[in-house]
């Protein structure tokens, strides 16, 4: 078994860290500046600009990658996801249009780190324990996540907006001063004539002339589309969940809400590592079933929004199905690509984590009026079922994957 951590890996590690607390650190912080200084609609408009603007640059990034290679877009992503905050320090800072520019930069940024990166770091991850290097990885930059949000509201209370607009800035920029520590020449087009002598070994994608996999030729692959898709039908939930929870039980016991929202991402953690190793044994195929299964199961116990025990226990158990699809969807999407292709799988999964999760919320918000909330979420769980179906064939022995590998040298790993 190959070593886990190399010394690449654990330099990208400190990009990861950066990345998440850039994008978490202001993520409440800037509506709640722009409400405070008098422009309320921008408050509204704040994230959706970010959101916005992360799909519409994560499906272009993968042709940044190939020009320019992984160390000069991630360099640029986090150079985009902090620097535009001090513009909120200045006179014009207030202004509903600063906020959302502000704001829609940081999408931008955000996406090309997080497409970059990621590919970039399943480049430097060993095939045959890539999954539970993903989960790894996703530990790294998942508690993070997890401080800096709440961090970021304390801070602007105690030190004031500032202070959290210059920290958004500054901790990107530690990122980036980690970048030149990777190797180089990584995701770049490669020659006509380093092509050709490679062109043979990218059939299983649908690959191009040249050798890189673009976002187009990877969304008319049905080996990457099937696995995205499942795992977009429960990012469609986790949207629901965040967004209407609280809505939901916020009459019950105070202490519902905040458990459940606290056992949905430990749970999510928890089974994206167990899924991790799991599936580098037994095949990430085989999880995307009881992956699905728990994600449907526990939307279905939430619904009983009359009992707080049932809504915890629910969270708990979808976040578990959530976290198994989170890893076994990307690693799997990983292994069927050469790794010209790792940043159009990056783009193709995060835009499907981006746009499921946005998709659900407005899909429901349109329900619950009618329906209610415990029917609405019932009918959450009923609509992943089918997705059943598609999991049900990837685990098919005519569609097992088998990593596929090129000539990109990796410094030799740490000791572990």
């Amino acid at each position: 078994m190959s070593p886990l951590i190399s010394r690449p890996l654990a330099v990208r590690l400190v990009s990861v860290v950066a990345c998440a607390v850039g994008f978490y650190l202001p993520l409440s912080v800037i509506p709640m500046f722009a409400d405070a200084h008098g422009a309320a609609a921008a408050a509204g408009l704040a994230n959706g600009a970010l959101l916005g603007a992360t799909v519409a640059a994560e499906l272009s990034t993968p042709r940044l990658v190939e020009r320019v290679g992984h160390r000069w877009a991630l360099t640029l992503g986090l150079v985009l996801l902090g620097t535009p905050a001090l513009l909120l320090l200045t006179p014009l800072g207030a202004s509903v249009g600063a906020t959302l520019v502000v704001n829609a930069v940081r999408g931008v940024g955000f996406a090309i780190a997080v497409v970059s990166g990621g590919a970039l770091t399943a480049a430097l991850l060993p095939a045959d324990r890539r999954g539970e290097g993903l989960a790894l990885v996703g530990l790294v930059g998942g508690v993070p996540s997890l401080l800096a949000l709440p961090f970021g509201t304390w801070a602007a209370d105690h030190w004031g907006y500032g202070a959290v607009f210059v920290l958004t800035a500054v901790v990107p920029l530690v990122g980036v001063a980690s970048v030149p520590g990777l190797p180089p020449g990584l995701g770049r087009r490669p020659s006509a004539k380093t092509s050709s002598s490679r062109s043979s070994s990218l059939s299983p994608t649908g690959a191009d002339p040249s050798g890189v996999v673009g976002v187009v030729a990877g969304l008319r692959d049905r080996r990457l589309v099937r696995p995205a898709t499942v795992f977009a039908t429960s990012a469609s939930a986790a949207g629901v969940l965040v967004t209407y929870l609280p809505l939901a039980v916020g009459d019950r016991a105070g202490w519902v809400v905040p458990t459940a929202l606290l056992a949905q991402p430990a749970a999510s953690t928890v089974a994206r590592w167990w899924a991790g190793r799991l599936g580098d044994r037994v095949g990430q195929a085989r999880l995307l079933v009881p992956g699905v299964a728990l994600s449907a199961a526990g939307m279905a116990a939430i619904a009983a929004t009359g009992s707080g025990v049932a809504v915890v226990a629910g969270a708990a158990v979808f976040g578990a199905g959530f976290g198994v699809l989170q890893n076994a969807s990307l690693a799997l999407m990983y292994a069927r690509v050469p790794t010209d292709a790792y940043a159009a799988v990056s783009a193709i999964w995060n835009g499907a984590y981006d746009l499921g999760m946005g998709l659900g919320a407005v899909a429901v918000g349109a329900l619950v009026a009618s329906t209610g909330y415990g029917v609405a979420f019932l009918l959450v769980a009923a609509a992943m079922l089918p997705a059943l179906v598609l999991a049900r064939r990837e685990a098919g022995p005519d569609v097992v994957a088998r990593p596929v590998t090129d000539a990109v040298h990796v410094p030799a790993p740490l000791n572990s």
